[in-house]
């Protein structure tokens, strides 16, 4: 889950983790952080009816979140610092139908102020993972002395 090469990201793979468990939404749809790295993050979550729309897809809103978390979380590797969505792109490419839905994340450009994070969406169907999703999402990066002050749940 954390590359031995970088040592210095272990305090901030443990604060991210920290925080993403106090995350209330993510413990409310059951999504699991499952892969953490520099400039890297990878949610997934199980399929349930709750997560499902009428037609037995995963709900678009379960995507769009499972981006919006994914892509945050990974700007926050890139340089150890709080981070919030400031905007993303979200194109659905076929129903997300399947067992799982994986969401990987990965930074394209790491800024101080403002983050360019990439990420795709995948479900997972008897072991085979087919692309329903990709975003691009520009991530702002907060200071320290910023998200204590708003006691920020955010990576």
């Amino acid at each position: 889950m954390q590359d031995e090469a970088d040592p210095e990201f272990a305090a901030v793979a443990e604060r991210i983790h920290v925080n993403v468990g106090r995350q209330g939404f993510m413990n409310l749809v059951g999504a699991e952080l499952s892969d953490l790295a520099r400039g890297k993050c990878t949610i997934a979550v199980d399929r349930r009816p709750e997560l499902l729309q009428q037609h037995g897809f995963f709900h678009g809103g379960v995507t769009a979140f499972l981006v919006d978390n994914a892509t945050t979380i990974a700007a926050a590797t890139s340089r150890g610092q709080p981070a919030l969505t400031a905007e993303y792109k979200l194109n659905l490419l076929s129903p997300a139908i399947g067992e799982k839905l994986i969401c990987r994340a990965r930074v394209i450009k790491p800024g101080r102020q403002v983050s360019v994070v990439a990420a795709d969406v995948f479900c997972v169907s008897d072991g085979v993972e087919k692309h329903t999703a990709t975003a691009l999402a520009s991530i702002s990066m907060l200071s320290e002395d910023v998200a204590t002050k708003t006691k920020s749940p955010a990576a």
